[in-house]
């Protein structure tokens, strides 16, 4: 009972449990699933059974479709949202504390860039021409 209740409340429930109904509607349709139409019914029970057939053949791809959509995103939501991987090893652990005590103390680092105004690079884009025949938005 309780292997039934997490595969119900899974979040990929609902859209396979559509999928598999519309796998199982065409499977069915192949292997001759219009059989009332040879049989000698009343009019009424034909088209009634035509017109159930019809819906269900336009609609079906549809939630297909639709649900194969949202498995897909879920997955992928899911999978994003994993935890990444250790990068410190397969543990989990980070290292030490006293584990950069041993580096020498690197120079301070300081700016070359000159103390004065800012001056321009000439990267700055050009400014365009406006184009004859054309109209520019003001």
């Amino acid at each position: 009972m309780e292997t039934l209740k997490k595969v119900v409340t899974n979040q990929y429930f609902p859209a396979g449990a559509v999928l598999t109904a519309v796998l199982l509607f065409w499977i069915v349709g192949l292997f001759g699933g219009l059989s009332l139409l040879n049989n000698n019914q009343p009019p009424l029970t034909t088209l009634t059974w035509m017109l159930f057939v019809y819906a269900s053949a336009v609609l079906t791809p549809l939630a297909g479709l639709l649900a194969a959509a949202d498995l897909i995103r879920r997955w992928r939501r899911n999978r994003a949202a994993a935890p990444a991987p250790a990068a410190f090893g397969s543990a989990g652990t980070e290292p030490a504390a006293g584990h950069f005590d041993d580096a020498p103390p690197s120079a301070p680092v300081t700016s070359s860039a000159p103390s004065g105004p800012a001056q321009p690079n000439g990267s700055a884009p050009a400014p365009t021409k406006p184009r004859p025949g054309r109209k520019e938005a003001a």
